[in-house]
C-alpha cells in the first residue's frame, strides 16, 4: 500500500488494524471451506460480510460471530450451490477482493444501473402485477429489471424502467414520472381505494436491492399478524424464534430454528441490523434440513429488550422476513426474446388462468427477457398442472418452463427431526460457548 505523505506512523498503524483481514481456507474443514473475516467493529459490518457470501449463492452450513470491544471476528463454514468446497480461483479472489476491503462497498444500486427505479408497495390480490405491468406499456415504459415479493397480503417491488422508444432512463423530477407514479399508485389503490398503498421513485440511491424490499415489506408493516404472535411462537409452526435476557452480561439473546434455505442468515441479520440492533456474538448451525441460529445482541446504544411489547415485535419481524423469501407455488422461467409489452402480455395470461403471482424476478439482458414467477391458484394453494400446461402452450411451451419444486417437509416432521417445539436457549447457548472456546476464538465475553 502507498501511504499519503501526510500520515504519521501513528495513523498509518491504525488504518493497518481498522482495515478488514480474510483469510480463506479449504484445509480446516473437509466438508466447506472457512471464510474468516475480522476487523474494528462498526455496525453493519456483519451484514455486509454476510451479504458478500450469499450474493455468490454460497451456503453458509456454520457461523460463530465474535467480539471484543471495538474488534470482531467472523468464521463462516460455506460451501457452493452444489454442496462442495469453493475451488474456482476466480471467485477465491472476489471473495478476498470483496471482504479485504477499508471502505463499505457491499451495497450497490437497487434495479439496474443507469435506469429508473420505482418503488412499489401495497395490499396484494389476483391480477396485481398483470395490472402494474400493463400500465407501465401502456405509457410506453420497458422494464430492465424487476423484483417482486408477496407476504401476509402485501406486496413490495422494485422495477427499473427505460423509455421503450429511446432505451434511455425517464428523468427522476420529469411530469412523466410523476404521471407514472400517480397511475400506478391509483392501480395500487383499486377500486376501493385501499389506504398504504404508496408508488414512487425509489429514494435510496445505493442500497443492496434484497435488502430494501425488506425495508419496504417493514414499513409496510407486513409483519402484523391477524393472530397473536405469542401463540404463534409457541405453537409448531416455523420458523421458530425465542427471545431471553441475559441479564448478568446485558445481552439479549435471539434464538431461530427453521428450515434451511439460501440467504437465511442475510434475511435475519438484514432485520436486526435495519432494527438497530448490533450483534455482539453468535452461533449459526444447520442439522440435516434445520437452521439454529444464535444471537448475543444489544441496542445500538448499549442496552437489551427491554419491554415485552418490544420482545413480541422482534419476534414478528423475524418470521416475517424468513418467510418472505420462502418459496410460495410452482416455479415458471420464463425465456423469450424481449420485445414491448412482453410482460404484460404473459402476467395476463397468468391471471387469466386464475394464477397468481407471489414472487418474481425479471432481467433483460440483450435483447432476451428472463423471468422467473412463483405461481398459486387464486386461494394461495397449489396450481393445478392441468392449468400450469395450459398456461405454457399459450405462451410458448418451449418459452416457459416449470421446474420441479424442491422438497417439501411436513412441519411435525421438522418438529421430530430437530427434537420437538421451540427454541432451546441451553443447548444452543452450549453449542456456542463450546464452539467459540474450541476453536480458540474468544478469551471473554466482558
Amino acid at each position: 500500500m502507498t501511504w499519503p505523505a501526510y500520515l504519521n506512523e501513528y495513523e498509518k498503524l491504525v488504518i493497518r488494524m481498522d482495515t478488514p483481514r480474510v483469510v480463506i481456507d479449504n484445509a480446516v474443514c473437509p466438508t466447506a471451506t472457512l471464510v474468516k473475516v475480522d476487523s474494528a467493529r462498526k455496525h453493519g459490518i456483519l451484514l455486509e460480510a454476510v451479504q458478500v457470501l450469499t450474493d455468490l449463492n454460497l451456503s453458509i452450513k456454520k457461523a460463530y460471530i465474535s467480539s471484543d470491544c471495538r474488534w470482531f471476528m467472523d468464521v463462516f463454514h460455506v460451501t457452493d450451490q452444489f454442496g462442495s468446497k469453493l475451488t474456482d480461483e476466480s471467485v477465491i479472489s472476489y471473495l478476498e477482493q470483496s471482504l479485504d476491503t477499508e471502505e463499505s462497498d457491499f451495497e450497490r444500486p437497487i434495479g439496474a444501473e443507469g435506469y429508473t427505479t420505482l418503488e412499489l408497495a401495497g395490499a396484494d390480490r389476483p391480477g396485481l402485477l398483470s395490472e402494474v405491468f400493463a400500465v407501465l406499456a401502456d405509457l410506453g415504459c420497458g422494464v430492465v429489471d424487476a423484483k417482486v415479493w408477496t407476504h401476509n397480503g402485501r406486496i413490495a417491488c422494485l422495477i427499473s424502467i427505460h423509455d421503450v422508444l429511446s432505451g434511455a432512463s425517464i428523468d427522476y423530477d420529469s411530469p412523466r414520472i410523476l404521471h407514472i407514479e400517480s397511475r400506478l399508485l391509483h392501480v395500487l389503490k383499486g377500486d376501493h381505494g385501499v389506504c398504504g398503498a404508496r408508488a414512487a421513485v425509489s429514494s435510496a440511491a445505493i442500497c443492496h436491492p434484497d435488502r430494501r424490499l425488506h425495508q419496504i415489506m417493514f414499513a409496510d408493516r407486513d409483519y402484523d399478524r391477524t393472530s397473536s404472535p405469542l401463540t404463534t411462537t409457541l405453537s409448531s409452526s416455523f420458523p421458530a424464534v425465542s427471545i431471553q435476557n441475559w441479564i448478568e452480561r446485558g445481552y439479549t439473546v435471539v434464538t431461530v430454528q427453521c428450515l434451511d434455505r439460501p440467504k437465511l442468515l442475510f434475511d435475519v441479520v438484514c432485520t436486526l441490523t435495519d432494527m438497530e440492533y448490533v450483534v455482539f456474538h453468535g452461533t449459526i448451525d444447520t442439522d440435516g434440513n434445520i437452521a439454529h441460529q444464535e444471537f448475543y445482541m444489544r441496542h445500538k446504544d448499549g442496552s437489551p429488550i427491554s419491554s415485552g411489547a418490544e420482545r413480541q415485535r422482534m419476534i414478528q419481524c423475524l418470521q416475517a422476513a424468513i418467510e418472505r423469501r420462502s418459496i410460495k407455488g410452482q416455479r415458471l422461467e420464463l425465456y423469450m426474446e424481449d420485445r414491448p409489452g412482453l410482460l404484460s402480455e404473459v402476467t395476463r395470461t397468468l391471471r387469466e388462468n386464475g394464477l397468481l403471482v407471489t414472487r418474481a424476478e425479471v432481467s433483460t439482458k440483450g435483447d432476451m427477457t428472463l423471468a422467473m414467477f412463483y405461481v398459486t391458484d387464486a386461494s394461495g394453494q397449489p396450481a393445478d398442472p392441468g392449468v400450469i400446461d395450459a398456461v405454457r402452450q399459450r405462451i410458448g411451451p418451449d418459452c416457459l418452463i416449470v421446474e420441479e419444486k424442491r422438497p417439501q417437509f411436513r412441519r411435525h416432521e421438522v418438529a421430530q427431526g430437530s427434537g420437538g417445539v421451540g427454541v432451546g436457549l441451553f443447548y444452543l447457548g452450549n453449542l456456542f460457548w463450546r464452539n467459540l472456546y474450541n476453536l480458540g476464538l474468544i478469551k471473554s465475553f466482558s
